[in-house]
Order: C-alpha cells, then structure tokens, then sequence
C-alpha cells in the first residue's frame, strides 16, 4: 500500500516537473522572441554586421587569407570546392575587414596582418596582363577554372577586387610604417592591371581573356549591368587607362543605353540587359558601388542615384503585386538578387533571380545591401529576417542566402562571397559613409570619373 502510494507522489512529482519545464522552456523562448524584436536599430545593425563579418574572417580559407568561394557550414561539398577562393568575393572582403577594424569587430593589428597575407599571395599567383582569374586554389595559388575557356583572366572580377585595394590603400596609407608597407602593396597591385589590354583595341572592354584560348569568349562588357566599376576604374588607372571613346562606345553603347521605360511608374533611366521591363537583380545597384558613391554621380546618361533608387524601389514593388501569388511576399519580405535557389526537388541550384526569373525565393542581402537606398524598407526586412524567421535563416556568418515560404519552408543553409560582402559594406556606408569616402578619396578615381565627364560629391 505504502509503495503504490510512492509511485502515485513520484507520478505527479515528475508530472508536475515536466510542466514546470515546459513552462520554462516556454517562457525563455517568450523572452529571446521578445528580446530580438526590440532590439534596437543600432544593435540590430551591429548584429548584422559582425556575424556576417565571420564569413571573411572566421571561415576565409587558412592558407591565402582570401575568402572562399562558398562555405557551407555542413562541411559537405558535394564539389568539393572547399579551397576555391574568389576574386571578387575577397574584394568584398577586403572592404568589409576595414568596415569590421573601425566598428572595433576586429582588432586593426590582427586585421593589417591578414590584409598583408592577402596581398602577398595575391602577387603570388598567375596575372593575365595584371587581371586575376574568376577563382583561385586557395592553398596551391594555381588558377581555378571557372569554366572551360574561363581560364585566365576575368577583368570584371578583377574590377571588384581593385575597388578593395583602393580601399585598403587609402585607410593604411597615413598609418604606422608597417601600415604603410601594406599599403604599398596594394598600391602596386592595382597599378599592374592593365585595363588597356582587355580591351582586345576595340571600343569596349572583353570580359575574359585567355592563353589558350585568347579572344573566343568574346563577351564585350555593354550597359546596364553590374559592371560600371569596370569602366570607371579602367578610366583610372595612372598607366593603363582606356580612351574616353570606349566608355562611350562600349558600355555606353554609343549612347544607346539610356531608356524612356518606367516600371510602377518608376524611370528605369538605363536599359538593363534584362528581357522584360522591371530591372535587374539587385546586386547590380550594389557590387559597383561598394565604393563609388552614386550619392550626386551623374554624367550624360544618368543619375546614378535616382538610377538605384529607382531600381530597388521597382524590385520592392514587384513582390508586392506578387503577380505569382508567392506566399513568401510581403511588405517585410523581399529581394530578388543572384543566390542559391530553391530547385523542383527542394535541393539547391543557383538564379540569378529577377522578375524576368521569379521562383518565389528572397535572399536577404538584396533588401538589406539596399540599405542606402531604401532604408526603411530595408530596415523593416532585416528585422523581419532576423525576428520571425531568425530559426529559419540565422546561422553561424549571419544570414543564409536564400529562403522561400512556400509550402514546407525551405533555406538554403550556405553562403555566398558575393552575397555576404555587400551587406556588411552597404549597412556600412549607411552607416557612416566610411567606404564610399575612402574609395572617393583616391587621387586617380576622382581623376578617371572626370575623364569620363561625370560629377559627383566631394
């Protein structure tokens, strides 16, 4: 008798335990929910920031410094691509570490030493008449294909390298002599491109270039895309430098560029190499202007401020008419930019998602790389991203690249360079202008965007 009455006090002891752990796990959870949603915008932003950050300084592959190409925090690499380091991505990087030392993420004594490991293994490896290739072996130096006849050098990754080395150049240039010393270094990388060669002595500027097979990609580099940083740094260059015509005549498209068309009544200004009439991916209103500030940038064709203003704006207003019924959509849900996508089978692929490629799949860095442009917007989604979906999307670099809420909600739990890059660069120059300022300051910048005719802030 006395032991069925144990069992029966033992029974509601661990009935009433569970409840009670229930009740506490509950209410931790009630309190992390509430704790994130009135986080405030300044903290938000740092968050943001310093988690992203960890993409090119945590997980940067070991031996060049440089950042990967991807990493996928599985460590499955059904590629097994772990050590490709990319150009650009790491130009990206190089922006993003210098934003990291002044919002005190990083220690600038730590951060000037990987900066000069960087440089050393980048004059370490193969140039194509001073351009890098698309991808590198992270831990031989030796060219990485990017695709068959994609072996040599790539001047538009190369362009989104050197707008890092600018960076870098002008932040060390006044500092102790060791910073000076890295500074240097940079300084000589980016004066050795010859931007002149890509060229091929034509009105305009080839993408590729290379030794096998010289000329045959064929791809003249022509507006409206991501790549106005290409001409404009390729206009700068002290000993390389393009004529004026090739600006005019290449990207400019001997002034065919330009466009009547509106979308939600917004101007287009350019013709984007796009099918359809909404723009765009995002991510061409962001890689070029990590540094050159479109703030009061203007030539014959354009304002390039109302151009990405008006570009972000037309890619908001597309989610909301939503004219495929995505229930992945709203006010706080949007951004349609090149990522990981969401495939048929659930597995992953990549888009370059747009409205002309809608599959109702949103990477965050397309709203919040936005930032300057739509900072209300781009602040709620940020939010939204990081509060209500925080299990979904949050990871160990910060926010994973793609996501959709259709039917069983799906991610894809990987990162990006390219994608990680602009976020921690863009909240930045919202922020505080920092990169913008440092990349406007250069001598020879200021001198090529006056050669092209164009005016901007000073």
């Amino acid at each position: 008798m006395i032991n069925r009455y144990l069992l029966i006090l033992f029974g509601i002891f661990l009935l009433t335990s569970c409840k009670n752990d229930q009740k506490d796990s509950k209410n931790t959870d009630a309190r992390k929910s509430s704790e994130k949603e009135q986080i405030s915008e300044e903290a938000l932003l740092d968050t943001v920031q310093k988690q992203t950050l960890k993409y090119f300084w945590d997980y940067a592959e070991p031996n060049s410094g440089m950042a990967r190409e991807r990493f996928h925090p599985d460590g499955d690499y059904p590629k097994d691509d772990a050590h490709v380091v990319t150009t650009g991505g790491s130009g990206f990087g190089l922006m993003a570490i210098v934003a990291g030392v002044e919002r005190d993420f990083i220690s600038r004594d730590s951060a000037v030493a990987r900066l000069d490991k960087i440089a050393d293994f980048l004059d370490s490896t193969p140039r194509f008449h001073g351009a890098w290739s698309h991808w590198l072996n992270g831990e031989t130096g030796e060219v990485q294909a990017f695709g068959e006849k994609d072996n040599g050098g790539d001047i538009v990754e190369t362009s989104f390298l050197a707008q890092g080395f600018l960076v870098v150049r002008e932040y060390l240039k006044n500092g102790s002599e060791e910073e000076k010393a890295v500074a240097a270094k940079y300084d000589k990388l980016w004066k050795g491109i010859e931007w002149n060669w890509y060229t091929n002595n034509k009105n305009g500027i080839y993408w590729h270039w290379s030794p096998v097979y010289e000329w045959e990609m064929d791809f003249k580099i022509e507006g409206y895309n991501e790549c106005l940083i290409t001409y404009v740094l390729a206009a700068s260059s002290p000993d390389h430098a393009i004529a004026l015509e090739v600006y005019h005549n290449g990207w400019a498209r001997g002034g065919n560029i330009t466009t009547n068309t509106k979308a939600y009544g917004l101007p287009l200004i350019l013709k984007h190499n796009t099918r359809g009439d909404k723009a765009g991916p995002l991510f061409w209103a962001h890689y070029s202007y990590l540094g050159l500030n479109p703030k009061g940038l203007s030539d014959k064709y354009a304002n390039y401020w109302d151009l990405n203003v008006n570009h972000t704006l037309i890619n908001y207003e597309y989610a909301q008419e939503n004219p495929k019924n995505f229930k992945t959509y709203s006010p706080e849900s949007w951004g349609l930019t090149a990522s990981y996508t969401r495939n048929g089978d659930d597995g992953i692929g990549y888009t370059a998602h747009s409205p002309d490629t809608d599959k109702g799949v949103v990477s965050p860095t397309a709203a919040i790389s936005s930032i300057p442009y739509t900072p209300q917007k781009s602040l709620a989604a940020m939010r939204y991203f990081y509060t209500d979906l925080n299990d979904l999307v949050w990871g160990p670099a910060g926010f994973y690249d793609a996501f959709s809420l259709e039917g069983e909600e799906w991610v894809a739990p990987r990162y990006l360079a390219i994608d990680q890059g602009p976020m921690i660069v863009m909240i930045e120059n919202y922020r505080s202008g920092l990169i913008w300022d440092l990349f406007m300051g250069a001598p020879e910048v200021q001198k090529g965007l006056e050669n092209l005719g164009f005016t901007y802030e000073k």
